[in-house]
């Protein structure tokens, strides 16, 4: 990458994150939007190209925290993130429950964005952030094809 890439990168990370330090959230909210914020700046990293952000669905509960590309792929992407953890991991929170309502979701987004037949798969980032507010000492891990739409019984959600 060029270094004026780079620098321009850098510079408009650091502006996202000074509107989500002054943004009115609460504490969980707020760490919340961090863990988005890391995840969404690891997948660019990462080759990833990202093209919508918490897509809420309509008439369905919920939301998808990212939605990008990777290569040829569609992949919907849910954000967890927890503070230091005892013994429960991030990712745990994504049941079935919650798989349901983002596949449903995915669904809706595939036929509104006329990629119904495009190969997709769904990903869980997990993100354990530092016990201070900083953002900063995070530990993520970026979980690939996480589950799958045939994996779950079919259920009206």
């Amino acid at each position: 990458m060029r270094p004026f890439h780079r620098l321009w990168r850098k510079a408009v990370r650091r502006a996202s994150n000074a509107v989500l330090r002054r943004s009115n959230l609460s504490p969980a909210a707020l760490l919340g939007r961090q863990g988005e914020e890391a995840a969404y700046w690891h997948l660019r990293e990462h080759g990833f190209v990202m093209v919508e952000r918490n897509y809420r669905p309509q008439g369905l509960r919920g939301e998808i925290d990212l939605i990008g590309w990777d290569g040829d792929i569609l992949v919907f992407i849910e954000v967890k993130t927890l503070r230091t953890t005892g013994t429960r991991m991030p990712e745990t929170a994504v049941d079935r429950e919650k798989q349901r309502h983002l596949i449903a979701a995915a669904r809706q987004y595939r036929t509104r964005s006329k990629h119904s037949a495009t190969p997709y798969r769904f990903d869980i980032v997990s993100i354990v952030s530092g016990p201070d507010a900083s953002g900063s000492g995070i530990e993520l891990h970026h979980y690939r094809d996480a589950f799958r739409e045939a994996d779950l019984p079919s259920q009206n959600v």
